[in-house]
């Protein structure tokens, strides 16, 4: 049985570009669990800890969680409101990640 993908773009501040050799976007495929659930936040991080390990240590917690001073805008929502890593990803996402604000 196949499982539903979407590439997702995350766009990423001049402070993580460092990570990525400098790129301003980084596109991965994000992974549903099946064909009847689409792919969520965590699915595409867990494909950037694969691809780009040091950019993914310094969104994600120890705990796998988003890391307090990051905030991910997905689709230009705040992805804490939306369900945070289980929100889903539409076809095509962009996510944002920007430091959090004080």
């Amino acid at each position: 049985m196949a499982k539903s993908v979407t590439m997702v773009v995350f766009v990423l501040p001049s402070t993580l570009r460092h990570w990525v050799s400098g790129q301003t976007e980084v596109k991965v495929f994000a992974v549903g669990a099946d064909q009847d659930t689409p792919p969520t936040l965590g699915s595409a991080l867990d494909t950037l800890r694969r691809t780009h390990p040091s950019l993914e240590g310094r969104l994600r917690d120890d705990y796998g969680r988003i890391r307090r001073h990051i905030s991910m805008f997905v689709c230009g929502e705040n992805a804490r409101g939306i369900g945070g890593l289980d929100c889903a990803l539409p076809p095509g996402a962009e996510v944002y990640v920007l430091p959090a604000l004080a």
